[in-house]
Formats: C-alpha cells, structure tokens, sequence
C-alpha cells in the first residue's frame, strides 16, 4: 500500500460540492497514466484510457470511486461569533464531540465542535439522543473577526489524519479516500484491455449521487464498476449475519444495497477472475444505503454495473479503520476487472 498516497488523498479537503483541492490531487496522478483528464461543469473529474487490445469488443467502462467526503456548511453566525452548521452527508451526531475541524472561509480556521457542558445537563438531557443543533463551532476569535473571515455557505472538514494501528489503519474520511486510492492504483497497475476505461471522481456523492448521475450521462458507460468502503460490522456484540464484510477478508463484491440489485452476470464475473487470480474476497449484502452503483446502472439505456466495496470499521466517523491488504486486493480486482471486463458484453 503507497501510505504516503493515502495520507495525502484523506488529508486534501473536499467538501460536497467543493472538491477542487481533493479532484486536483486526483487529477496529478491520473494525468501520467491516461490519455486525456477533463472536468465537467459539477466539478467530477473523467479521465480516459484507449483500448489497448486488439479485439473487436472495445466497450466503453466506467469507474467511479466519489472525491467528496462527509462535512458541514455554515448557516449562520452567532452574534457572539459561534457557527452554527447543517451536515453535508450522513452523520451521527454523538460522534461529533470534541472533534477538531477546518473552517474554509476567507482563509482556513481551526475549528473545534462545542455543546452544553454535561455538568449543567440535567438528568432528561443526559437521556436524550444528540441533535446536529445540539453543537455549534469555536474558532477562538472574536466576533467582528469571525464574521470577517468566515460567510454563511463556508464549509466545514473534519481533521485527523491517516494512522498505523497494529496491521491496520484509520482516520478520517476513508470513506471514499480509499476508493478514490484504489481507482487510482487501479489505472496505474492497468494492464492490456479492450475496454475504453473512464476513471471518474464523482463529485457529491453524499448528498445525494449527484456527480455520478451528470458523470454516466456524459459517457454513457457499456459496463460500470463503483469503488467505495462498505462496513464492517465485525466488532464484538454483532451477529454474522449483520457484519455486511468482514476487515482481512478480502475486498468486498457487491451483490445488493439500497439502491442497486446487481446483475448475476457481474457478481460472477469478479468472483471468477478474483478466483483465477488469487484475489482474497467476499460478497457483501448491504441492507440500507447507497453508492453510486445505482447511476452507473441506470446510465443511459442501462449498464451492467457492480461495486468493488472496501470493508471498513466506524463509517462516518473520524476513526474509519481497514486493512492495507483489504486495499490491495481490491486495487487487484479493479484493474483485473478492467482488463477483462469486455467478454461481459456480447
């Protein structure tokens, strides 16, 4: 696994919607191995690869692995020069205490997530689940300073940043960092294929695939394959049946999640090449949420579209947790995908 890669990619901000510091990394490093990178006007990144085979089947095939991550918008200043946010993606509002944050205003401020202190709670507060407008952000300056600096609509990431933990590693935004790191390790280790291969960085994925939906109208993709972190519900208290994947299994073949049933066809074919080349892997059911899977198979008269899923512990949390060799092996399966995806459309 390149960490220094992967360091950098959840480090980079990149908001829904203000991706630009996270698609101009993305962009570098595709830039050296495909033949032409474009942005498009909601801000995903499409670079292309020609066929290099020499059959006749040169179907066109989409990646797709989402630049932005989990973050927050600011929607008002408090007279006192508190910002009161909305989330931008899903969030579990207890796992926002304490948390150190950047606020992207007229320049980048520390930022740190405050609330009632538990010592004035009462008994009926302490019960009470948190509440996105239970919190509000400090930047440590004064009022007049903050309302120079910092403007409703200003975004807000999460800081931390990608760790060692025994043969594991976590931090922040893995979710889709690590998609992204695949896509990109993927079309480096790219070896002869028949397919015209479109890496995409799709932007908004968390507020609603919304990038993904423009990204598959614009190439009108034969054969889709999403790259995104599936969970890892393999912690202690958990029945098997709802661990979705397991973290050193292998990465992760879609089969369902809440917006996609995929084809058998695809569900066969990366389980056969992972197979023939001794890629570790499992299937993951995903019973609630989404990826982009849904718009690569709805895109134009439809796609046959799948999801390599990256297993990860505490998703949307600043603690996201998976296995370099998770990582590599999905790395393995997309580019083998790739280079034999074309035998799926006749």
């Amino acid at each position: 696994m390149n960490i220094d890669l992967l360091r950098e990619l959840c480090a980079t901000p990149g908001a829904p919607g203000h991706e630009d510091p996270i698609r101009r990394v993305a962009a570098r490093e595709l830039e050296a191995v495909c033949d032409d990178v474009q942005v498009d006007p909601v801000g995903n990144l499409i670079a292309r690869k020609a066929p290099t085979g020499k059959g006749r089947s040169r179907p066109k095939l989409m990646l797709c692995a989402h630049l932005d991550e989990i973050s927050f918008m600011v929607q008002h200043i408090e007279d006192t020069g508190f910002l009161r946010v909305i989330p931008l993606g899903g969030f579990d509002p207890k796992t926002l205490t304490a948390q150190r944050v950047t606020v992207h205003g007229r320049q980048d401020l520390l930022g740190v997530f405050g609330g009632k202190a538990i010592h004035l709670m009462s008994d009926e507060e302490k019960k009470k689940p948190l509440k996105i407008e239970d919190y509000f952000i400090d930047v440590g300056l004064p009022a007049d300073r903050v309302k120079e600096l910092v403007r409703v609509g200003d975004v807000v990431t999460r800081q931390g940043e990608i760790t060692p933990m025994g043969d594991l590693v976590t931090g922040k935004s893995l979710d889709n960092r690590a998609g992204l790191y695949v896509m990109i390790e993927a079309m480096k280790a790219l070896g002869k294929h028949n397919c015209e291969v479109f890496a995409v960085g799709a932007a908004q994925e968390e507020v609603g695939c919304r990038g993904a939906r423009v990204a598959t109208a614009r190439v009108r993709p034969d054969i889709g394959l999403a790259i995104d972190i599936t969970l890892a519900n393999d912690g202690p208290g958990v029945p098997p049946y709802q661990r979705v994947s397991a973290i050193g299994a292998g990465a992760a073949i879609k089969v369902f999640d809440g917006g996609v049933i995929v084809p058998t066809s695809v569900i066969d074919h990366l389980t056969k090449v992972a197979d023939k080349r001794g890629i570790p892997h499992q299937l993951e059911v995903l019973p609630r949420g989404g990826t982009d899977t849904r718009e690569l198979q709805l895109s134009g008269d439809g796609a046959l579209a799948g999801c390599v899923s990256i297993p990860t512990r505490y998703v949307h949390q600043s603690v996201e947790t998976l296995d370099p060799a998770d990582l590599d092996a999905c790395v393995a399966l997309t580019a083998a995908f790739c280079e034999t995806a074309h035998t799926l459309v006749k």
